[in-house]
């Protein structure tokens, strides 16, 4: 019987191959000396990880440079074409399903507009399985290959919910309960999503390990990784798109709450007694900023859907219109004002703004953002936290999706998932 807490000799090999991966992923290419200097292992554990890894075609060479009176050092890096992600972006107006390798290069992607169903269970399901099934077929990629199917989805999502008080649904020998996804529920206020097992309903159409989360957790998950997050431990990542939402870091990793449901930030109030949101209550910051809401307030319906609809608002307020002018002035200090109550609260080192709204709007907002959470912030912490706009463009929340089988992989030290590895995949276009 293993004793509770004590490493195995597996533990500690799959920690080692773990902490070089990672290093070469984020870091790479590293020569073995270098990966020795930062992960504290041994010239000999080096030597023994990299060769598996190298025999696993994990990882490959990839040049080397000059040594101190030595022979060249070589370089080693990820190689990308090894595995695949998929990552899905279930929006507000469509469902949006990319296949990227693992150095992150999108090799195809479907975008599939939601129909007059809007968020029906059924046929969001039914939209991602079809994209998933057309990325696969466009780029001839093998399902084997694929780590797994990472999805964003709007609302609190609940992590082996079907096994409370037990072991989670589909825990894999190394503690992951998300491969499965069979245990996976939503609760999505504002999309009318009630305990809505898309886990369940995913997994009737394909074998792929299922990964669910927050899309505003998937997109700080990027913008931390790979954005404008990078170099920080703690920090907001806010998502201001149709609606709003948030991700926050605490010392490096996502803070989820008791039931995953931190981040609601667009539900947070803003006017007691206020407009009515979405989610049915009352002077949430969603109902004055959203994309939906400020296209509602701003009275005009312009033809092409929200992106568009924004776009003419920010080009009137641009040639001086006075309604749309004082509307996006008064949505940065809604935003500003939001912004200082997350500085005083979470007081962190950098807010990230991001979102497809977010990213539209900011350069003209950002400075009126800026100052109002300077005025209505605590001096001190908003003294130390920068507020800035993210970097990895309107579409990071798919990628924000695709890296979270990524980190499943990192984390076990490169296994591929079972399910993967030892039986073909089955695509099928079913539902429930």
């Amino acid at each position: 019987m293993t004793v509770r807490g004590k490493k195995t000799v597996r533990d500690l090999r799959r920690g080692s191959r773990s902490a070089l991966l990672r290093r070469l992923y984020f870091d790479g290419p590293l020569s073995r000396q270098e990966l020795g200097a930062v992960t504290g292992l041994s010239a000999g554990s080096i030597s023994n990880v990299t060769g598996e890894l190298l025999a696993d075609g994990l990882i490959e060479e990839c040049g080397s440079v000059e040594s101190d009176g030595g022979r060249p050092r070589i370089l080693l890096r990820v190689a990308p074409r090894r595995a695949f992600l998929v990552g899905v972006d279930v929006g507000e107006t469509q469902v949006r399903v990319a296949l990227f390798d693992l150095a992150r290069t999108e090799l195809a992607a479907s975008d599939r507009p939601l129909s007059d169903q809007g968020h029906d269970v059924d046929h969001v399901v039914e939209l991602i399985l079809a994209g998933l099934a057309e990325v696969l077929e466009r780029t001839g990629t093998d399902p084997a290959a694929v780590l797994g199917v990472g999805i964003g989805v709007p609302g609190i999502v609940e992590q082996g919910a079907a096994d409370r008080g037990g072991a989670e649904r589909g825990a894999t020998e190394h503690g992951d309960p998300g491969r499965d996804g069979l245990g996976i529920v939503v609760h999505g206020q504002t999309v009318g999503w009630d305990a809505v097992p898309l886990g369940r309903l995913l997994r009737a159409g394909t074998d792929l390990p299922l990964f669910v989360d927050n899309g505003a957790k998937t997109l700080g998950q990027a913008e931390m990784w790979f954005g404008a997050g990078r170099g920080v431990r703690h920090a907001v990542v806010a998502l201001f798109g149709s609606g709003v939402g948030a991700c926050v870091i605490a010392d490096g990793a996502r803070f989820r709450g008791a039931t995953s449901s931190a981040g609601e930030w667009g539900h947070t109030k803003v006017h007691v007694g206020g407009r009515r949101c979405r989610c049915g209550a009352r002077g949430c910051l969603e109902a004055y900023v959203g994309a939906e809401a400020l296209l509602e307030r701003w009275g005009a319906a312009p033809p092409g859907g929200e992106k568009a609809g924004l776009a003419a608002l920010l080009a009137a307020a641009e040639a001086g219109e006075p309604a749309a002018a004082g509307l996006l002035t008064e949505a940065a200090e809604y935003l500003g004002a939001a912004i200082a109550d997350l500085v005083n609260l979470f007081n962190p080192e950098r807010i990230v703004i991001g979102g497809w709204a977010g990213l539209l709007l900011g350069p003209r907002l950002l400075p009126g953002i800026r100052a109002a959470a300077t005025e209505y912030a605590l001096r001190f912490p908003r003294e130390q936290t920068s507020i800035v706009l993210g970097t990895l463009g309107p579409e990071a929340v798919t990628v924000g999706a695709a890296t979270l089988p990524l980190s499943d992989f990192l984390d076990s030290g490169g296994e591929f998932p079972r399910r993967a590895a030892e039986r073909p995949t089955v695509l099928r276009s079913g539902g429930r």
